[in-house]
């Protein structure tokens, strides 16, 4: 309430016995006949209310029109200043670039030792240079010259990702400015923290920058000690953060109990993950009841889930079982080395066949035998959809091989069928290299496949270009064919990736239109050399894979694939000259059914294959081999509808 001024008391504004102003309004006293209507108040002008402004500091004032000579003197002369040596690595990776207006690849300082000394004098770079990629991985970074690093990071906008992985010294003040990065950048996309320990006292700042929704998109942490309250908080933040898309916490010995009852949680509250990398832990049967609670809430959202080594067993899959139909949006599962058995995948498979979404199931070493291969074989029948199937490191002998075989006859989508490269010991000899015979077979299925998905493609992607020309002339220009490539690296690493080939299904029912493949491969219309092989890696180890990626001569005619599956012993004699080709959109649904047990796709990105004519070697597999087809093909017979 302003005070009320009258009686004897100075008027504000008027000076008084030391001669000094007072701080109010002045009060304009006036004659006699204006002092019935009270006092007039006046205000200073604005030049005088006004004493002073400052502007924001620009973060970019130092970065306009200099020189990489210019930046290469201002580091020297900090690392001068502060007293440490200058780092041979960064003034070469300065004197290399070209382009300062835009962010530049990589500012790479992996191995490096900083101390506080070297992090601060890195400042005169990252105010006048922004990167793609900053990697601080091994720097042996402590609470100071992680704080500095990261504060610089935030003001400068240096980065768009950033590995502080294999840092086992940061401390809480590091982890808090980390945080604060996390929470105010605009540009942090992908962070690794990999082998980086966020510990209880440091667990609660990342857990308040996760809760808001920023820019970070890929979050790696890995073997950083979460098992237990660090994993309480982060989880409870996802469930309101809406930009993360990639969460990878392998390698923390989450237990089967609270940890895993904390990602069932997240899963029933958070749809934007779309990748969840939970391997090498020990989430056991008990956890994967707490995820498959939260994987039935997933109508949109998870695309990839990463099971690899959790001591499951043949009881958890019935839990996994009774989650896939619920899933609309789940396309890639890994259950490699997991103790999951003929008993598990005969649970499993009933599952896998309602689910409408899944493309890449890994069963790697899974302890599957013949009986689990047949139950497989049984998936493989049924899918529409199936691209990848890993079945790498299990005892599969001559009778799931078979079964194998013969599924993919009547199969039109599976792309590639990861199977150890050697055949198995057998008792009886002659089917060592009936198993050669057989692994060929499944090859040219897959190849078969493969060839007609990207046949179907190019088809459709003409159809499109010559529907909508007009558009494309006016929007894009001259619209160049995409076509599908295949990924021919042979790679022993451990986290490779491949991209598969998709096309459409030939099944009745739709099948979304495939995308291109991320990686790059052959140019369009290059031969491929048929002696390439494509390899696989699972979550854990990696293996060169059997498959060849082409044919050398074109695809032979087709077999109608619903007798192939039914017919006896003649069929895999009888030559497939005599069939006739049938039109891609004439071939037969897969419909049959081998066996009652499941299969699985591996864990690589794809696309859906199209029908295409079936590849038939002709094998002189000897009298058991005969013997062995006619059964399978007479119980095949009579379980076709």
């Amino acid at each position: 309430q302003p005070p009320i001024y009258g009686g004897n008391q100075p008027p504000p504004g008027t000076t008084d016995a030391s001669g000094q102003a007072g701080l109010y309004p002045s009060v304009l006293e006036e004659d006699d006949k204006h002092k019935a209507n009270g006092k007039r108040v006046t205000f200073p002008s604005d030049d005088d209310i006004v004493s002073g402004a400052v502007e924001p500091k620009d973060p970019w004032r130092h970065a306009q029109n200099v020189t990489v000579e210019e930046i290469l003197t201002y580091y020297k002369q900090a690392c001068q200043k502060l007293n440490c040596k200058p780092i041979t690595k960064v003034l070469k990776q300065i004197q290399e670039l070209k382009d300062l207006t835009q962010r530049n690849e990589c500012l790479d300082l992996k191995g490096e030792k900083l101390d506080h000394k070297a992090c601060e004098s890195l400042e005169e770079i990252l105010k006048r240079i922004q990167f793609k990629v900053i990697d601080l991985e091994q720097t042996n970074l402590d609470e100071d010259g992680a704080s500095a690093l990261f504060d610089m990071i935030e003001y400068y906008e240096s980065a768009t990702h950033l590995n502080i992985s294999f840092n086992k010294h940061i401390g809480t003040r590091g982890w808090q400015a980390a945080a604060h990065m996390m929470r105010k950048t605009s540009s942090l996309q992908y962070l690794d923290a990999r082998n980086t320990p966020l510990l209880d006292h440091s667990a609660p700042f990342v857990a308040r920058a996760l809760r808001i929704s920023g820019s970070l998109a890929v979050l790696h942490l890995e073997n950083a000690g979460l098992s237990g309250r660090p994993l309480m908080l982060l989880a409870t933040a996802l469930k309101m953060n809406m930009n993360l898309r990639e969460l990878y916490l392998a390698d923390n010995k989450l237990n089967g109990l609270q940890d895993s009852a904390q990602l069932g949680n997240l899963l029933k509250f958070n749809y934007n993950i779309q990748i969840l990398d939970l391997r090498n832990n020990h989430i056991l049967d008990s956890g994967l009841a707490y995820v498959c609670e939260g994987l039935k809430e997933q109508r949109k959202g998870l695309v990839t889930l990463v099971l690899w080594n959790n001591q499951l067993t043949h009881n958890g899959m019935g839990y996994l079982a009774a989650a896939l139909p619920c899933t609309q949006s789940l396309e890639t599962l890994n259950l490699g080395h997991n103790s999951v058995g003929n008993e598990g995948v005969h649970k499993l498979k009933d599952g896998l066949i309602t689910n409408r979404s899944v493309l890449r199931l890994g069963l790697a070493s899974t302890k599957l035998s013949c009986e689990g291969a047949v139950a497989v074989a049984e998936f493989i029948a049924e899918s529409p959809r199936l691209l990848r199937l890993d079945l790498r490191e299990n005892e599969i002998k001559t009778g799931g091989l078979m079964a194998l075989s013969l599924a993919l006859k009547v199969n039109t989508s599976l792309l590639r069928l990861d199977l150890d490269r050697e055949p198995k010991k057998e008792t009886v000899k002659s089917f060592i290299e009936t198993q050669r015979a057989l692994l060929a077979e499944i090859q040219n299925g897959c190849k078969r496949n493969f060839i007609l998905a990207k046949e179907k493609e190019e088809t459709d992607q003409k159809m499109r270009q010559s529907a909508s020309m007009a558009e494309i002339a006016t929007e894009d220009g001259t619209r160049e064919e995409v076509v599908e490539e295949e990924n021919t690296s042979d790679s022993d690493t451990e986290d490779e990736e491949e991209t598969e080939l998709g096309t459409s299904s030939a099944s009745t029912e739709q099948i979304p239109p495939p995308h291109p493949p991320s990686n790059s491969s052959p140019p369009p219309g290059a031969p491929l050399s048929p002696g390439r092989c494509i390899s696989v890696s699972s979550p854990g180890r990696g293996h060169k894979i059997f498959m060849v990626t082409r044919v050398e001569s074109p695809p032979e005619p087709l077999m109608n694939s619903s007798a192939a599956f039914s017919k006896t012993k003649d069929a895999s004699e009888k030559s497939t000259d005599t069939n006739p080709q049938p039109s891609l959109q004439n071939l037969p649904q897969p419909s049959t059914q081998t066996d009652d047990r499941p299969t699985h796709p591996t864990l690589e990105d794809g696309k859906q294959g199209t029908p295409v004519s079936s590849t038939h070697l002709s094998v002189s597999c000897g009298q058991e081999l005969e013997e062995m087809l006619l059964e399978a093909s007479l119980e095949t017979g009579r379980d076709a509808p």
